[in-house]
Parts: C-alpha cells; structure tokens; sequence
C-alpha cells in the first residue's frame, strides 16, 4: 500500500504537489472532477500519474479512489471566499459533505494518514499577529466556516478511528499554474495578467491591507512533511506560511518593477469577507513536522512572474 492519492490534483496547489511526487517516482492517483481543476495542468503527466474523473459528493467515486492508497492529500474544494457568500449550499456541499466523505472512505479502506487543506481565513478578523494555532476561530465567511468544519471533523477521525490526520492552514498561496482566468481568481495572477496586457491592476479597499503570502513549494514541503512527521503530530492543525507579511500595495508595486510595468492601480470597494491582515506563527509546524519555508517572497514572486511571462500560462 505506497500509493499516494491527491483530490483535487488539477488544481494549482494539487498539480504542484502530483508533479513533486511524480518526480520522485511516487505512485499516484489522482480524483478531481475538473470543474475548477484543469486538464492541462496534468496533460505532460498522464503516462506517469492515474487520473480518475470523480467528485468528492459522490461516496462510490471517493470509495474507488482511497483502494490501496496509504497517504492521502485532500486539496479538493470550492476554494473561494466570495464564491461561498455567493453560494454558501454548494460550495457547502462539496467543501464539508465532501471531507467527510473522503474520511469515511479513508477509515474504511484503512488509509494511514490524511493531510487536510485548510486555511487561514479560519482566524477571521482578530486584531493578535502573529496568528497561532492556539487562537480562538472567528470565520468571516462561509469557506471559512467549511474549512473550520474539516479540521474539527479530522482531529474526531483521528481520535475516534485512530486515522492520522494532519490539517494546514495556507496563507495566501501563490506560484506557477494559478489560474488568472476564473472569476474568482486569486489577486498575484490577476495582478501580473494586468501587466501582461498593460491594464491597471485592481485593489479592492485602500490596498493597506496585508498578506502572508507564501509560495507554493512551500506548501508541498509543508504536506509532504505530513508523510514523515512523528505519529504525535497528528490529528492537529498547523500553519503553512512564511511568516511574513506585505501589503496588497505593496505586492502591486514589486510585480510592476518586476514586469517593468508603469501602469498604475486603481481601487474599489472591499470585498465582503475578507480579513484587514494576515500572518503566521509557523513554529508549530517547524517543531512537529520539522517542515521550514524555503522559498521566500521576494525569490517566490521572480519565479512566478517568470513562469507567467515565459509562455506556459498560455
């Protein structure tokens, strides 16, 4: 049993992470149902990698995938806070009914150990920096609410049935594969999009607001740490971020000097749901999962905007 399975592996953390496995000569298998996955984020991989086409909500397809996998990487979701405040039912559906299914699947098929993708809008609003596993939850959003929901039910799992859990929370991921395109597209791609095309990049509220963004490698790291951390670690919650943190003004100005771009922001309202800044305390994940972040902004953000200049994000 040394088959690894990604949910969600046609998504931009998922892809990241088959693609560090498959160089590795793992052997994985992928379940995404590619409605906000894409195909093309795998296509050089299909002679390396199974991909099965199948959707969380459906138990038997969640049932097919965990057969004779070991470790589990659930990435699969509706993975947007103004999607959720725009359908909170479905993105409920898939984002909570769907975890849950995959836990059950996993205990019964006997899988040791499952890495759940939260996120650090659990934290909420609060005023404390850094944000610490220990702080009291206070989700703003319905996504947020959903990703509290699959941690409580991970650390149940494992205390319960004994299936070794382990639930990170992102900050701010960012990096090759990130899809500008979708309406609901995260701000580093829609900012160098809007370079590309020379069209001002827009800030929602005064752009003061701050980030922990982190690059994706770091997140692999982070999961793939899962796999080896001592049996203590789990059934806990740990953030994967850098620990530092930029404002969104900020951002725009090193992506534009980047890409020697002159065109300048322009502002509108904030979004309903967001949080006014956001940075981790990751010594937990340091000392539990012995993972450390090592790629930081400044290195992440060249090799992003690389990435997205060079072509491959045609």
């Amino acid at each position: 049993m040394a088959k690894y399975l990604v949910t969600g592996g046609g998504g931009f953390i998922g892809c990241n992470l088959v693609r560090t496995l498959a160089a590795q000569g793992r052997d994985v298998r992928i379940l995404d149902n590619f409605s906000t996955g894409r195909r093309e984020n795998l296509e050089d991989l299909k002679k390396d990698v199974e991909i099965m086409e199948g959707d969380i909500r459906n138990p038997a397809d969640v049932r097919a995938a965990v057969r004779d996998v070991c470790c589990i990487f659930h990435f699969a979701a509706l993975p947007s806070v103004v999607r959720s405040v725009e359908d909170p039912l479905e993105t409920h559906d898939v984002n909570v009914t769907g975890t849950l299914n995959l836990l059950i699947a996993a205990r019964d098929a006997g899988a040791k150990r499952l890495v759940f993708s939260s996120s650090s809008s659990v934290y909420g609003n609060t005023p404390t920096l850094p944000k610490h596993e220990d702080m009291i939850p206070m989700p703003l959003s319905p996504y947020a609410a959903h990703k509290l929901t699959g941690e409580h039910y991970c650390r149940i799992f494992f205390e319960l049935y004994g299936l070794k859990t382990f639930s990170l929370r992102y900050f701010n991921v960012f990096g090759p594969r990130q899809n500008p395109k979708s309406h609901y597209a995260a701000v580093i791609p829609l900012f160098i999009d809007a370079c590309v095309r020379g069209e001002p990049p827009l800030i929602h509220g005064d752009g003061g607001q701050t980030r922990d963004f982190t690059y994706v490698q770091n997140v692999v790291d982070a999961n793939l740490a899962c796999c080896t951390a001592p049996d203590e670690a789990a059934g806990r919650v740990f953030n994967a971020a850098c620990g530092d943190r930029i404002s969104v003004n900020d951002l725009a100005s090193a992506i534009a000097k980047l890409m020697d771009s002159k065109v300048r922001p322009v502002h509108d309202e904030p979004r309903p749901g967001d949080v006014r800044d956001s940075q981790a305390d990751n010594r937990r994940a340091r000392e539990l999962l012995g993972w450390t972040p090592k790629v930081d902004f400044e290195e992440g953000i060249r090799r992003t905007v690389e990435w997205f200049t060079s072509g491959h994000a045609e």
